[in-house]
Parts: C-alpha cells; sequence; structure tokens
C-alpha cells in the first residue's frame, strides 16, 4: 500500500459512514475502526523499510506548468504519528460508538473524525510544503465542526469558532512563510529542502520566515499567548476532545517544527524563540490546571503545559531533547487519551466530572479504575510504565541544554511537580475517596467506554516494561529523521542512581505535597481569577468585538446604499491610486505634434462640455436627459469623423433608445432638489476634475507611443480567412472572442430576468 492510499483511505471511510449508520446502527462504530486499525498495522510493518532505507516516497506530477507535484514521505517522524494517529483513531471510533450511541447525527460524527483522522495523515505524510498546507487547513476545517458538531449549544459554536479564528490566522502566517521558504530554497520538496538548510539559514529572509512559521506552529499548538482556544475547545464530546489531544490537531504544530527543523534549526533565533515559548507555556499551562475541578479542564490545561514541553525540547536542539521529546510524545498520547476516555466513561456513569463530587467509584467501575490508574502513573512519571522512562529523558536532555540548564531545569521540575499532583487529583477522590453520594448512579460503563482507555493504559504499560522495542521501531528512526544524521537511541527503565534519578523522586515528593496542600491553594487562586480579565482569551474577545465594530463602519461606510457614494469610492480609488503612480514614477511622454485640429471638431467638442455643464447644473430632469443625449450623439459624431462608422451607428442606435427611456420613466418625477451642502458638491466636483484629468493625461501619453502592433496585423489578415467578415471589430467580438460576448450576453440576461421578477411583484395583503 502506498502513503496515498493510506490518506484517501479515512476520506473513502468518512463518504461511507453515514450509509453504513443508517444499516448497521451499533456495529459501525465497529466496521469503521477496521480502517484506521488497518492503517495502523501497515505503519508498524513499513518500520523496517524506513529503518533500512531511511524513507518510503510517493509522488505525482500536480500542476506540471508550475513544477508542482503531489508528494507523500514516510520516515521515521512520520512513521511514528502515523502510528499514534491511526492507533488511538481506532481507539476512538470504537469509543464513540459507545458514547454516542443514541445521538442521532452519530453517522455525521463518524464522518467528520474520519475526515480528521485523514487530514491528519495528510500532514504528517505530506512530501512538500504546498501539500502539506492542504491539509493543514483541512484540520482546521473538521476540528472545527467537531469542537462545534453540538451545534444548538452556543458555548460549542463560540467555542468552534475561536480555535477555526485562532488557528486559521496562524494558518495564514504559515501559508506565507511556506511560499517564501520554497522561494528560497528553490524547491517546495521537504527532502530536497533538508539539503538545502545551511542556505535557507543563511538568507536575509530567514527571520521572517522563522516568525511566520513559528506563528502556524504556536497557534495550532496553543503556545503561549495562543493556548486559550485549546481548554476552551472542550465543548466537543469527549471522543473529539481525547482525539484532539492526544494524537491530532494539537501535535500538528510540534510536527511541523520536527519537520522543519533540518531546515529552520541549528540558529540562536531558532533556540531562544522555541525554548522561551515552550517554557512559557509549559508553566502557565501547569498553573492553570491545577485549580481546576472539571475533569476536562483540568486535562485540557495540562495537555497545554505537555505541549510546552514538547515545544521546548525540540528548541533545545540537541540529540538528548529530541529523544526526550519523541518517548513524551508518544507517552502524553497515551495517557492523555487515556484519561479523557476515562472522564467521559465517569461523566457518563456517574453525571457529573467534578472531582469535588466524585468519590469511591473503584467499586462500581473496577475497570475503568485501572484504565484510570495506569494512565495516571504514566502522568506522574511512576514506573514502571513508559512515562518514568519519559520524565528521565526530559530531565537528562534539561541539564544538558545549551543555556541556562538550571532555570531550564527547574522550570521543568515545577511543571512536573504539578502534573504529579493533578495525576494524584484525577484518580485519588474520584475512585479512591471516601465514597459519597453523587447525582446519578454509579455504575461501570459500558465496555466500549472501558475498553478503549484500558488498552491505551496498557499499552503505556507494556511499553515501559520492554522500552527496546518501541526504542527500535519507532523512537530510533524519529530521532534520526529530526536530526537529519545518524543517531542510537536505548531506552531502559532503569539506569542506576544518578542525578536525574534524584530530580524524580524529588519531582514525585513536590507533587504529592502539593496535592496534599491542593484545598488551601486552590482557594488562594480563586481569589485571584480576575486576573484573567486581563489574559489572552480577553485580548482574543476586545479583538473580535473591534473587528465587528469595524466591520459595522466600514459598512455603512463602503455600502451606504446610494449610488454616487459608491461612484465616489471607485472614482476616487482609482483616480487617486493613479495620479499618484502619475506622479511618483517616470515622466510620461507628450505628443510630438497636436496634428490639425479643425473646426467643426471645436464645435463638436464644445457643445459636448457645454451639455456636460448643463447636466450638472439642471434643475430639470428633462434638461438632464436632453444633455446626455447630446454628449452622446456628439460622441457618435466623433467616431464617424474619425473613421469608425460602425462605432457611430451604434452610438447612435444606444443614445436614442436611452433618451426614449429615460423620457419614459423621468418625464412623471418632479424637479431636481438640492439637498446635498455646499461642501459635499464641492468635494465631489474635485473628485470628477481630478478624474477626468488624470484620465485625459492617459489619453494624450497614449496617443504618443508608437509601436508595431503584432495583434493588428494578424486580425486584419485572420478576419476573412477564418471569420469571412470584413469588420474586423465585429469578426474579434463574435468570433475570435466569442466565448467573451456569450458570457456578457448571460450577465445582462441574467440582470433583465432579475429585473423583470421585481417588476413583477405585487404586494401581498397580509390580513387575509
Amino acid at each position: 500500500m502506498s502513503p496515498l492510499v493510506a490518506v484517501l483511505a479515512p476520506f473513502a471511510a468518512a463518504a461511507l459512514a453515514p450509509w453504513l449508520q443508517r444499516r448497521l446502527r451499533g456495529a459501525t462504530a465497529w466496521l469503521l475502526a477496521m480502517v484506521p486499525a488497518a492503517l495502523c498495522v501497515w505503519s508498524v510493518t513499513m518500520a523496517r523499510q524506513v529503518q533500512a532505507d531511511g524513507a518510503v516516497t510517493w509522488s505525482r506530477p500536480w500542476v506540471p506548468t508550475l513544477d508542482l507535484t503531489l508528494s507523500f514521505h514516510l520516515d521515521g517522524l512520520s512513521l511514528l504519528f502515523g502510528v499514534l494517529i491511526t492507533g488511538i483513531g481506532a481507539v476512538i471510533l470504537v469509543y464513540a460508538g459507545g458514547y454516542l450511541a443514541d445521538h442521532p447525527l452519530l453517522g455525521r460524527f463518524y464522518a467528520f473524525i474520519l475526515l480528521f483522522m485523514g487530514s491528519m495523515l495528510g500532514v504528517v505524510l505530506a512530501g512538500d510544503v504546498l501539500t502539506l498546507f492542504v491539509f493543514w487547513e483541512l484540520t482546521g476545517i473538521c476540528s472545527y465542526l467537531l469542537i462545534g458538531f453540538e451545534h444548538e449549544r452556543e458555548a460549542a459554536r463560540r467555542a468552534a469558532l475561536q480555535a477555526l479564528l485562532v488557528t486559521g490566522g496562524g494558518g495564514l502566517a504559515l501559508l506565507a512563510g511556506l511560499l517564501l521558504l520554497g522561494q528560497i530554497a528553490g524547491t517546495y520538496d521537504l527532502p530536497t529542502m533538508f539539503e538545502r538548510g545551511a542556505a535557507i539559514r543563511d538568507h536575509h529572509d530567514y527571520g521572517l520566515v522563522l516568525v511566520l512559521v513559528l506563528a502556524g506552529a504556536f497557534t495550532k499548538s496553543a503556545q503561549w499567548p495562543f493556548h486559550f482556544w485549546l481548554p476552551g475547545a472542550m465543548e466537543a464530546p469527549t471522543p473529539v476532545s481525547g482525539y484532539l489531544h492526544s494524537a491530532t490537531m494539537v501535535k500538528a504544530g510540534v510536527y511541523l517544527l520536527a519537520r522543519l527543523a533540518p531546515a529552520l534549526g541549528g540558529t540562536v533565533a531558532w533556540h531562544y524563540a522555541i525554548t522561551l515559548a515552550g517554557a512559557t507555556t509549559m508553566l502557565a499551562g501547569a498553573l492553570l490546571a491545577f485549580p481546576q475541578t472539571d475533569l476536562k479542564r483540568l486535562l485540557a490545561y495540562s495537555t497545554v503545559s505537555a505541549l510546552g514541553t514538547l515545544t521546548l525540547l525540540i528548541g533545545l536542539d540537541t540529540t538528548a531533547s529530541v529523544h526526550a521529546a519523541m518517548v513524551f510524545l508518544v507517552v502524553h498520547s497515551l495517557y492523555k487519551g487515556g484519561l479523557f476516555l476515562v472522564t467521559g466513561a465517569v461523566d457518563h456513569a456517574a453525571g457529573t466530572r467534578n472531582v469535588d463530587e466524585l468519590a469511591g467509584l473503584r467499586r462500581t467501575m473496577p475497570w475503568t479504575t485501572v484504565a484510570a490508574v495506569l494512565a495516571a502513573l504514566a502522568m506522574a512519571g511512576l514506573p514502571p510504565v513508559l512515562g518514568f522512562i519519559g520524565k528521565e529523558l526530559l530531565y537528562e536532555a534539561k541539564l544538558q541544554a545549551p543555556s541556562a540548564a538550571p532555570l531550564v531545569t527547574s522550570a521543568g521540575m515545577l511543571a512536573n511537580a504539578i502534573m504529579v499532583a493533578l495525576a494524584a487529583t484525577v484518580i485519588g477522590r474520584p475512585f479512591f475517596g471516601r465514597a459519597a453520594a453523587v447525582p446519578a448512579a454509579a455504575h461501570e460503563a459500558p465496555a466500549a467506554l472501558w475498553i478503549g482507555p484500558l488498552l491505551l493504559g496498557v499499552l503505556g504499560l507494556a511499553c515501559g516494561l520492554f522500552p527496546e522495542m518501541v526504542g527500535t521501531w519507532l523512537i530510533d528512526p524519529a530521532v534520526r529523521a529530526v536530526r537529519a544524521e545518524p543517531t542510537e537511541v536505548k531506552l531502559a527503565l532503569w539506569h542506576g542512581i544518578n542525578p536525574v534519578l534524584g530530580l524524580s523522586a524529588a519531582t514525585v515528593l513536590a507533587g504529592l505535597v502539593l496535592y496534599a496542600v491542593r484545598t488551601p491553594l486552590c482557594a488562594g487562586a480563586a481569589r485571584a481569577r480576575g486576573l484573567t480579565a486581563w489574559g489572552p482569551a480577553a485580548a482574543y474577545e476586545c479583538a473580535l468585538s473591534g473587528l465587528q465594530h469595524v466591520a459595522r463602519w466600514q459598512t455603512g461606510l463602503l455600502q451606504n446604499g446610494y449610488l454616487r457614494g459608491y461612484l465616489l469610492m471607485v472614482l476616487a480609488t482609482v483616480g487617486g491610486l493613479t495620479g499618484y503612480a502619475l506622479l511618483t514614477g517616470p515622466a510620461l511622454p507628450v505628443p510630438e505634434s497636436w496634428g490639425t485640429v479643425r473646426p467643426y471638431e471645436v464645435l463638436i467638442a464644445g457643445l459636448m462640455v457645454g451639455a456636460a455643464m448643463l447636466i450638472a447644473r439642471t434643475e430639470s430632469r428633462m434638461t438632464a436627459v436632453i444633455g446626455l443625449g447630446v454628449v452622446g450623439y456628439g460622441m457618435a459624431l466623433v467616431f464617424m469623423l474619425h473613421g469608425g462608422p460602425d462605432l457611430a451607428m451604434t452610438q447612435f442606435a444606444v443614445e436614442t433608445l436611452s433618451v426614449v427611456l429615460f423620457v419614459l420613466v423621468v418625464y412623471r418625477l418632479p424637479k431636481f432638489t438640492e439637498l446635498s451642502r455646499r461642501a459635499t458638491r464641492v468635494r465631489d466636483a474635485l473628485a470628477a476634475l481630478t478624474v477626468a484629468a488624470v484620465l485625459c493625461v492617459l489619453v494624450v501619453s497614449a496617443l504618443s507611443f508608437h509601436h508595431n502592433s503584432v495583434l493588428a496585423p494578424y486580425f486584419a489578415a485572420e478576419s476573412w480567412m477564418q471569420a469571412h467578415g470584413r469588420n474586423v471589430v465585429n469578426v474579434i467580438l463574435v468570433d475570435f472572442r466569442a466565448i467573451d460576448t456569450l458570457g456578457e450576453i448571460t450577465v445582462l440576461a441574467l440582470g433583465a430576468i432579475g429585473v423583470f421578477g421585481l417588476l413583477t411583484l405585487r404586494p401581498t395583503d397580509r390580513s387575509e
């Protein structure tokens, strides 16, 4: 199976999902889960080939004229992400079948989640930056549909819009950055771009590219100050939250940083920008998560902290930090997916997610309790799960940081201690506290709701007991892909007694202390919640409100309902910009000779100018109509005198018809009433004179150009030979540009139909 088939398979399944749900009902989730499960197995089987060859590529011409290809690239990094996306995706589909069993739109949900899965696979398997960006934006659209799935709730709609606007804004910056990066590298192909990394980093536009790319990555992965959209996304159904936080959209930004590290990494700007953002997000997410009592909100903020940790590790830009990042990526995906699914099962069975209202669930929900304990052990970094190995690697990487190692390690220790306290909060009172009454009679959730989190917990335990397997097959190829150099990864549960083990023990002890004093600390944090009114979330609301105010003002200005206002805007813009170009640009040529001006030409011009002035000054509509006719007939005479009889006849016909229609329409209307102020009339006059002067200059300058036309001899020779017509203008309109003419006729016909429909409308008597 090629990478293209792997990407398209979820999209094909999404198209069939609603139809399958209508016919298979409860079996649909298990059937659809076979698609990502098969893709996960395929990804694992590709590991040996990736280890041997380094990468598997597939490409086909996309837009040959622009030298663009549709390419997919499977290396160690995309293999690791692909296994997580498809493996956890299969678990999420089975879980959703039980969690949303009675939902009337379950088929639509399956379609959305599979589209999300396919989009993420497209991101991690893309072989060029343009393909990557297409799927990148698809993930944003799919997340919008999933977060706002329960669209009847205003909170869900607001959260979906917030996620779309924040990540979409970053996506626009990313598009500019990727296009500029492709221009600098001379290619959009990722492997070729990596080979030219030194030239990219030495380019004078490297700083701009870095800022634009980081804007896209930071918004997608909820880095501070863009972190606020991710906790808001908890308004989505629990299966969406579990998938979003563990293996999909929020990890896309981390993937992008790791993917582009060979091209953009290795500089001081890269190191400090990413490290600072990651450290800030790591601490902010942990501190915001600590006082939360809603399990989903607590887990959401802890995800922000984990994403900050991953970003920090990539910013450190060492082999040890990348090694730690890849292991922690697996650890976080397994335990966070499991904890979100456990939260959904608890909410489903007990009727609440509030940790202060839950207790003693271990007796009534034994399987869910086992899954929760295994996930919490990984979150706290306790042996023998893979989370313990990941935490030790985190400390090892931070101790080897190129700069400010003590500060980075201390910040990491504080964040990890809070994670230990949060893990204790998740399982302490809800599962092992003294039994208490809960809003609903607690009971074990259906098997579909505890099998998934239990499987993820067991996988975390198995990877901790047998780390060599995951290290050899997944972590080692991923590290080699990010570092773009041969590396050797060795994972072990026990490294002996060393400073890293001491830091791990101190972290656990500090976390338990924080858990013990959590109640008074949370009470103090509650008094400081007013500070959030000045945070990034409040800034987003102010920006959104300001945007709406500006939109209303701009609409009132430009769409004011007055034709003269529209004309003034158009003419002022065209005349102003053109006039500015004429004044600041090179001098325009002037005709060497004005030729002979005949008396009757002066007379015709004088009549036209006089008629135009009469139109502007008259108070009679009929007089204005006559003045318009004089201007039109004068132009027809000019056409006739200068060798354009066909144009003259057309102009005569149009002007005659226009005058007749105007007379029929306006003869019953009253005289003009002077409603505008003098200042307004002066403004309009200046705008009209400016546009007229600019057009006059352009026409005069155009007459001074003498160049040999290529089109004129061609049309003169071919009009008779191909179209059998001697009137070149008519032949061009009817034959050479027939499609254009047909389009114009179609527009006029549609306009006429619309006008006819409006004229035939009759007011209805609503009293009947």
